[in-house]
């Protein structure tokens, strides 16, 4: 067999291998979601009684972990539990419930994160409904490193009490998954169950060997990007799905493991992630970011876990175009996507990219270049907003391709939004809204076509 010959075979054995993973993971998830359907059938009881209602508004997965947890405490104890998102919810169904458990975070400086914006925007901009009848309890999940501390939760506690609901007990407020603080709300409900399958209770942290770190943007005017590889120390490498999360935990502050977009697809055969070295004014480094980029020499070893972002997933909408948008290092989770959509041969594919300058800040370049040459790109939009006299930023790149971002959606493209939510995503956000109308953009957040990974 000549070269050419053996070239084909192995990329054919690479596509079967990678058939079977997507098979693989196709049918996990479709257990996984079979499991949480049965879940949910056996905590509302089928009695008389009415359930209580387990509403979450989630970012990461987090809010809706402990929202599944929580009804099966109920459960255990005996009383029925529906759990359902808050965007899910409407007036009619929570002015006929008794009892409403809210688990809530909070994104950014105080909004509420995109499992609530429809619910925020239906029900909490107009006048409180009456419920008089409804007994509530708020957890309010936030990080004391912004200024409005857990205010989604505290604006939701509110909004409650002026609609004269009434509190089973004060609100509990959560400093990043403070244990001492979950403890408090787990103890409200009973004994603690065994792990279910809706559990986004996480395995434990385990190490995690670096075995590549490259700059990816030498003379930058901006902070150091580095890519990064990494190893499990031991043991099988464990599945993940493009759109997913890794944590890293920080010895010097165990309580605040820090969240990554994994940059990779498990078919890759490592962990990549790409993170910007933070300086702090004094000088000294991130305390994860300075680990991960600094600290660490090849083949050291961190503390290191997985975390399922299902908001963030393909899930539903692999067999539809994409539209990807982010900034900075937000290509990492976009980049996970492109390479699983590679992989299964779908080239419907829009990027639309920002950072500072082309010089310096085309991370990926060549990669993404290379999808452009192959066809995997439908359309490419770089956009650096130094390259001009005028800063030049993402949103307005959309507003320029308003026809055509147009002729996506309406052909059912689902929109992926990766990178920083003050300037880029929300940004983003109002340039669709004032494109497609803010009915359309509530219809695509609600059927899982408008997912944002953003910090």
């Amino acid at each position: 067999m000549n070269d050419f010959g053996w070239r084909a075979l192995g990329a054919g054995s690479t596509l079967a291998a990678y058939a079977l993973l997507c098979a693989s993971i196709y049918l996990r998830e479709h257990r996984r979601k079979a499991a949480a359907a049965r879940d949910a059938v056996a905590l509302s009881g089928g009695g008389d009684e009415p359930p209580v209602l387990v509403l979450f508004a989630s970012q990461t997965g987090q809010a809706e972990a402990i929202a599944w947890q929580t009804a099966r405490q109920l459960s255990a104890a005996s009383t029925p539990a529906r759990v359902m998102e808050l965007n899910a919810l409407d007036t009619s169904t929570l002015a006929t419930a008794r009892r409403a458990l809210f688990i809530a975070s909070t994104y950014g400086e105080g909004d509420a994160p995109d499992g609530a914006s429809v619910f925020v925007e239906r029900l909490m901009t107009n006048s409180p409904p009456a419920l008089p009848s409804l007994s509530y309890a708020v957890l309010a999940l936030g990080d004391r490193q912004y200024a409005n501390f857990c205010g989604f939760g505290r604006t939701l506690d509110e909004w409650l009490q002026a609609a004269g609901a009434r509190r089973e007990f004060d609100r509990i407020e959560v400093d990043n998954s403070d244990p001492a603080a979950l403890a408090a709300w787990q103890g409200q409900w009973g004994e603690m169950p065994e792990p279910g399958i809706a559990d986004a209770a996480i395995d434990g942290f385990t190490q995690w060997r670096l075995v590549e770190r490259t700059r990816l943007n030498p003379g930058s005017a901006g902070g150091p990007v580095f890519h990064l590889g990494l190893v499990p120390q031991a043991g099988a490498m464990p599945n993940w799905a493009s759109g997913d999360l890794a944590q890293v935990a920080v010895a010097s502050d165990p309580a605040r493991p820090r969240d990554y977009s994994i940059a990779s697809v498990y078919a890759d055969g490592e962990l990549q992630l790409l993170v910007r070295q933070e300086q702090h004014p004094d000088g000294t480094l991130g305390a994860a970011s300075g680990l991960l980029t600094s600290t660490l020499s090849i083949g050291d070893t961190v503390a290191l876990r997985l975390r399922p972002h299902r908001g963030f997933r393909l899930d539903g909408n692999e067999a539809r175009p994409l539209i990807l948008i982010g900034n900075g290092t937000g290509i990492a989770g976009l980049r996970a996507h492109l390479r699983a959509r590679a992989a299964m041969g779908r080239h419907d594919n829009w990027l639309v990219f920002g950072e500072r300058q082309a010089a310096h800040d085309f991370l990926y370049r060549e990669e993404i270049e290379a999808w452009q040459a192959g066809g995997v790109l439908q359309r490419l939009d770089m956009v650096f907003s130094r390259d001009q006299a005028e800063r030049f930023y993402v949103q307005h790149r959309l507003l320029q391709s308003a026809d055509t971002l147009l002729q996506w959606l309406r052909g059912g493209a689902a929109v992926y939004v990766c990178g920083s939510l003050q300037g880029m995503a929300s940004g983003v956000d109002a340039a669709l809204r004032q494109i497609a109308g803010d009915a359309l953009i509530d219809e695509l957040t609600i059927g899982g076509r408008y997912r944002r990974d953003v910090y």
